[in-house]
């Protein structure tokens, strides 16, 4: 693996659309394609840190095409290719750069909701839950605890905010307000097949998927009107709640390989969801991570990477 983390590209012939916590997107000379590319920045609680995780956009991207390709049959994605050979003319320049963790994709409308799938009891779910005995305002059996097997997947929507602002977990009844009842249950339905299929090849691998985010887009479909399509990265660990099968025990916190390990170290330190002002970071713009977690949360990606794909990896 690298030594440095690439916190910001410079892909200077080209015009940068948006610079999201972790993907820099940017126009191609094809109006109808647009170029992600995955950087090591790494967010916690919608904060940006300061320092990035070396290779971890290239672990994001190679998680993300294994997915895409095994769930291909679900829906339609936005995924073109991840050959930069394959790509405009204009991009290929940056290949020493972007190799490995760039992919050419469709341009789609995004629809603002985040389409969160929860098959256990954790997180913010579990934290709803023990004050009201519900998740999202979905009334639960009474008597759950945390980490516990939800007796079948939820889909729990919440807002999609801009950069710097957090998310709010909302209703499936004002998700759809948002969206229209139509696309609402496209995407619901669509999600928890996703969710499904992928709980249940993860399981095969040694891995629990407690939780994960999907992101869908809207593009022109050839028989007229819009077709939805599944879009942004998928399934990586920056999206997804995943544990080690091996030792799972409902009633607590469980080991895992997403951010939870930042979250920890983050609040161990001091830091609270909504108040990152203070005097090692200054609101939207996060701290700096240690050298150990800098490691330990690449040691856990990588780790992810190589129990999900089922080989050895090299990036």
């Amino acid at each position: 693996m690298a030594d440095t983390a690439l916190i910001n590209t410079e892909l200077t012939a080209l015009t940068l659309v948006s610079k999201g916590k972790v993907r820099d997107v940017y126009a191609t000379s094809s109006p109808e394609h647009l170029l992600f590319v995955a950087t090591d920045r790494i967010s916690a609680y919608d904060v940006i840190l300061r320092n990035g995780v070396p290779d971890k956009g290239k672990v994001l991207t190679k998680i993300s095409l294994f997915w895409f390709e095994k769930l291909k049959d679900i829906i339609p994605t936005h995924f073109i290719t991840a050959n930069v050979d394959e790509m405009p003319e204009e991009v290929k320049q940056y290949g020493s750069q972007i190799e490995g963790r760039a992919m050419l994709v469709k341009k789609a409308k995004v629809v603002p909701l985040e389409a969160i799938v929860r098959g256990y009891l954790t997180g913010s779910g579990w934290a709803e839950y023990k004050k009201s005995g519900t998740v999202h305002g979905i009334p639960l059996p009474a008597g759950l605890v945390e980490s516990q097997k939800l007796p079948q997947p939820l889909f729990t929507p919440s807002t999609k905010a801009e950069q710097g602002q957090h998310d709010e977990n909302i209703s499936p009844q004002r998700a759809a307000s948002i969206v229209g009842q139509d696309l609402y249950d496209k995407i619901s339905v669509a999600a928890i097949k996703l969710y499904q299929a992928a709980a249940d090849y993860a399981l095969t691998r040694g891995l629990i998927l407690a939780d994960t985010k999907f992101e869908f887009g809207l593009i022109p479909s050839p028989s007229g009107g819009e077709e939805l399509i599944l879009v942004d990265e998928l399934l990586t660990p920056d999206s997804s709640r995943y544990w080690p099968a091996e030792g799972y025990k409902p009633g607590g916190t469980q080991p895992s390989f997403d951010k939870q390990y930042l979250r920890d170290w983050l609040t161990s330190t001091g830091f609270r969801k909504g108040f990152e002002s203070g005097p090692e970071g200054k609101e939207g713009e996060g701290w700096v991570m240690e050298t150990s977690v800098v490691e330990g949360t690449r040691e856990r990606y990588f780790e992810a990477l190589k129990m999900l794909v089922g080989e050895d990896v090299t990036l």
